[in-house]
Parts: structure tokens; C-alpha cells; sequence
């Protein structure tokens, strides 16, 4: 089963690959305190009308170039 990946748009500079920010929080196993960390993951997008700070689900998918893993399944919420 391919994993899928709520983020938000950062960047649609290149033709068909927008980058996406995910981010994710977990507890500290020592201190239990909540830490929030976030990754970058570049995408293919077929869907049309994507800008940044929308919020877009994408899917693991075998290697498309040197750094494309992942593709856009679908736009989940547009910034007004």
C-alpha cells in the first residue's frame, strides 16, 4: 500500500512539480515535550489550479526523476 501525505504548497516555479511541506509532531521520549518537525517532498501535479498554501494530499510512487516520488492525488482545502 503507497503512503499518503497531507502538506502544504510551497513552491510551483517548475512545469508539472510543485514542493510541499509536511510537517509532523511527536513526543519526546525523555522530556515529553512536543516537538514539530517538517520536510520538504517534491511532487508531480497533474491537477490543475494548485497555488501556494494550498493544502494537497500526494502519494508514494515509484521514482520519477532523480527527486519525484510522490504525485498529487487530490486538493484538499484552497487559500481564500
Amino acid at each position: 500500500m503507497a503512503k499518503l501525505i497531507s502538506g502544504i504548497v510551497t513552491s510551483t516555479h517548475m512545469d508539472k512539480t510543485i514542493v510541499v511541506r509536511v510537517e509532523s509532531k511527536f513526543r519526546h521520549p525523555l522530556y515529553r515535550k512536543v516537538i514539530k518537525r517538517h520536510k520538504k517532498f517534491k511532487a508531480h501535479n497533474e491537477v490543475e489550479n494548485i497555488s501556494v498554501g494550498d493544502m494537497v494530499t500526494i502519494r508514494e510512487t515509484r521514482p520519477l526523476s532523480k527527486t519525484i516520488h510522490f504525485v498529487v492525488v487530490e486538493k484538499v482545502e484552497s487559500i481564500k
